[in-house]
């Protein structure tokens, strides 16, 4: 692929994929669903998403939709801009941003949108879709980090808090005004992620897989599985690796 490259789609049923390059998904119209690494969102105008190279992910709608899709090098990206996207891979588009779509959206579809356009336009981009409120201050994104690296331990809004240095009514409020979540429900994602990338890059039990991410037992791992995204770890394994190779 060229260091930049802009395409418009359309998406109905699920279709899953994975590239060495990372990928705006921009919506214009209607709704679609994205599933990252296990992690679903439900994208529109209002909200984009970043997929990080690599990373296995499914997309799909009910209902008509289009949408930009940026690939490219993140390599050629500023380290703060790229860490900032890869901080918040779901987040809403400010006005400034959706100004910009809507015209990388009428000059894609009039086929004007030339190399020298992208190359001007991306930066600008990625620009606009940063500078929201989701930097992360640095204690929370140190915590993060380290559980992150440890998504086996017995983590609980008490234990998270005390690594962050925060009170847990404090991190409860920093989690939903950074990351709009919860401490726990960021945990269960964050763990359905690692679980997700382990079954399709390596070839673990399942059952020790559950242990690594932090469940009590391999069926506790399936009902979370089931519960958060309607598949068994071993039907996302099959799925996934054969899709992949």
């Amino acid at each position: 692929m060229n260091p930049t490259e802009i395409d418009l789609r359309s998406y109905d049923d699920p279709f899953s994929d994975a590239h060495d390059f990372a990928q705006m998904v921009l919506p214009l119209r209607g709704k679609l669903t994205l599933d990252i690494n296990g992690q679903g969102e439900l994208l529109h105008p209002l909200r984009a998403a970043f997929i990080a190279p690599g990373l296995v992910h499914t997309q799909f709608s009910h209902e008509p939709n289009a949408s930009l899709i940026l690939d490219f090098d993140l390599s050629a990206v500023q380290p703060e801009t790229a860490g900032l996207l890869a901080a918040r891979p779901f987040a809403p588009v400010s006005a400034a941003a959706s100004k910009l779509i809507d015209f990388m959206g009428m000059l894609q579809a009039q086929g004007a949108a030339s190399v020298g356009v992208l190359a001007n336009w991306t930066p600008l981009l990625l620009e606009s879709l940063t500078q929201q409120p989701i930097r992360l201050a640095s204690r929370l994104q140190a915590a993060l980090t380290q559980f992150e690296a440890s998504p086996g331990k017995p983590w609980n809004a008490e234990s998270m808090a005390q690594v962050a240095c925060l009170s847990v009514s404090r991190l409860h409020r920093v989690f939903r005004y950074e990351l709009d979540t919860t401490p726990l429900a960021w945990l269960n994602a964050m763990r359905l992620r690692f679980v997700c990338r382990q079954l399709v890059e390596s070839s673990l039990p399942i059952a020790q897989l559950a242990t690594l991410a932090g469940y009590a037992d391999q069926s506790a791992l399936t009902h979370a599985m089931r519960r958060a995204m309607d598949i068994t770890p071993l039907a996302y394994r099959k799925q996934n690796q054969t899709k992949i190779r």
